[in-house]
């Protein structure tokens, strides 16, 4: 039957800059993926390394009365985690505008070569 090899009705066609839409979101993820990563280690160095593996060499020092090493163990890795979420925060609300704009600019670039079908 004919009719079996065509897209269901309704359905647009894909635009034809699909693979640069697709090229868009591979870097939007791959640059989330690398920024989580980032903090993700920034905050094991904190709470593992200066918590617990240098925390002899740390307890040196004192901050408030507490030995450095007990400090980060028990508030320094907390503080420093709140930061790291407010970090990914700034830095994700900029790459989801700058790939947010890109889109719009892929967009537009496909609305201007022609209908893509069932807008309104």
């Amino acid at each position: 039957m004919p009719d079996e090899e065509k897209p269901p009705t309704g359905s647009p066609p894909p635009p034809a800059n699909a693979d640069a839409i697709a090229d868009c979101l591979k870097r939007y993820w791959r640059s989330n993926v690398a920024i989580m990563v980032v903090l993700m280690l920034i905050w094991a160095a904190v709470g593992l390394g200066c918590g617990v593996l240098l925390a002899d060499q740390l307890n040196q020092y004192r901050i408030g009365g507490y030995p450095l090493g007990f400090w980060f163990a028990q508030q320094g890795s907390i503080i420093v985690f709140v930061i790291l979420i407010l970090v990914y925060c700034v830095l994700l609300n900029r790459l989801d505008k700058k790939h947010h704009d890109e889109l719009e600019q892929l967009g537009h670039e496909t609305r201007s070569a022609g209908p893509v079908g069932g807008e309104g």
